[in-house]
């Protein structure tokens, strides 16, 4: 199939729709995804609704019109085709794009994938840009937000970057102005808000002996160094705000210290994305702190202030936003405790915990990812938890990270084999999956996790457990 070709056919579609209907994820991306094609839509003159669902499921199409508007579902929809045509929805009621694997289903719903395309590191937003960039060529503005939600969606973790269309479409944003490219730059979360230590002790991809997991020890480190760490006023100073000569030094003797512990120096740097047109020291200066934003807008229930964000509002919607993030570090803190406090069981490929309802569902896939650097980074972690709007469900959320990948680990796959041997279903990405099962089947399920990552690493060679 031609994405060109594909791409145009989309447009053509939403031009000639006289009002639409955006459904979209309430994650960074499905966030970023909506206010791409909000914006794209409006500057068409074309009546729109957006709709945030945490899941597609038969209890959130009661949120969704019944009216003759285009259905755009984005960031979601592929794999729940089978749901839109129980619903009645016809191929000329639906556009979907999507880069989730799709589910077979008998009506032909007009449908952009990534995955179709062989394009494996590109999300939904990257899709809705190159859609209303079809659309218009000057919607070129919108490349920051694709890149907020390519990154949001992990997109870049692999390969320290973002590669093949979704890094073009970064230098769509650098040829237009606010997208700043720092091409090697330290693999760290927090590079434009928190303090230089801090921000070191945070890092846990490469996991550097002494210094991650550890802020003392990493300050120590950077005081042997020499390394002014405070502004003339005694504030801390953050990396991005570091000479370029002592960035250069502290990445050198990080890869020494690396080195002399005989640890693989390979993620210690990474590309990232500066926006030049947004505040120093806040979120909306670097990809990934702003993808964060986005999500803890979503994950509490607040996709459409994430939204207003993504749309150049600040004032009263960024101060709301502010206040979540805040929020959501402290609940994700708490959680990040009780795993790590409480204890994981352990089985032979797989590590669990169950939350109950504890922590909201719909941040408990972050605390695991988290949770991971701290307990056996070579076994994939899963927690489970209660979902309290319908107490017969699990939620699941697994992660896992790049050692296991190259040896073989699928985390989408495998929760979409067993969740569907229990009559649940799954879906997400091979570091990243998640999925809503049958609550009296959670034992049942964790062991058939536990077969399925058994038979990857077997596959690959490398089951040496």
């Amino acid at each position: 199939m031609n994405l060109e070709r594909d791409l145009r056919r989309a447009a053509d579609i939403i031009s000639d729709a006289d009002s639409v209907t955006i459904v979209s994820h309430i994650d960074a991306d499905g966030i970023s995804t909506e206010a791409i094609l909000a914006q794209a839509l409006s500057r068409e003159g074309i009546p729109l609704e957006s709709v945030f669902v945490r899941q597609l499921e038969p209890m959130a199409m009661r949120h969704i019109p019944d009216d003759d508007s285009l259905k755009l579902f984005a960031d979601l929809g592929a794999g729940q085709q089978a749901l839109l045509e129980s619903r009645g929805l016809t191929a000329e009621d639906v556009l979907i794009l999507d880069h989730h694997v799709s589910q077979p289903c008998t009506t032909a719903y007009p449908m952009i994938n990534c995955l179709d395309h062989g394009i494996t590191r590109m999300s939904a937003a990257g899709l809705a840009y190159l859609v209303a960039k079809t659309l218009d060529p000057t919607n070129i503005d919108l490349a920051k937000l694709a890149v907020i939600g390519n990154v949001g969606d992990m997109m870049a973790r692999e390969n320290c970057g973002l590669v093949g269309p979704a890094r073009e479409i970064v230098q769509d944003g650098v040829e237009y102005g606010n997208i700043i490219v720092q091409s090697r730059d330290l693999n760290c979360y927090g590079l434009s808000t928190r303090p230089v230590h801090i921000c070191l002790g945070y890092c846990d991809e490469p996991y550097i002996d002494g210094i991650s997991n550890n802020t003392n020890g990493a300050l120590r480190f950077l005081e042997r160094l020499g390394v002014e760490l405070k502004n003339p006023r005694g504030g801390w100073l953050v990396w991005e705000e570091l000479p370029f000569d002592d960035r250069r030094r502290i990445v050198s003797a990080l890869a020494q210290h690396l080195i002399a512990h005989g640890q693989d120096t390979g993620r210690l740097l990474a590309e990232t994305y500066i926006f030049p047109d947004e505040p120093e020291r806040t979120p909306l200066r670097n990809a990934s702190e702003y993808a964060t934003l986005l999500n803890a807008c979503g994950r509490w229930a607040k996709p459409r202030v994430g939204s207003s964000i993504c749309r150049g509002m600040r004032g009263e919607a960024y101060r709301e936003a502010e206040y979540m993030l805040g929020h959501h570090r402290s609940v994700i803190r708490d959680l990040l405790h009780y795993i790590l406090d409480t204890g994981v069981t352990e089985l032979s490929h797989l590590q669990y915990i169950h939350t109950g309802d504890r922590f909201p569902d719909t941040i408990v896939g972050i605390g695991a990812g988290m949770a991971l650097s701290r307990l056996n980074w070579r076994k994939p972690i899963m927690v489970l938890s209660a979902m309290v709007d319908d107490p017969d469900l699990t939620k699941v959320s697994m992660r896992t990270n790049e050692w296991a990948l190259s040896r073989g680990v699928d985390l989408q796959q495998a929760l979409v084999e067993a969740s569907a041997s229990v009559g649940g279903a799954g879906g997400g990405h091979r570091i990243a999956a998640g999925a809503f099962i049958p609550r009296e089947t959670e034992e049942e399920f964790v062991d058939g996790v536990n077969r399925v990552l058994k038979r990857q690493f077997a596959a690959a060679g490398q089951d040496d457990r």
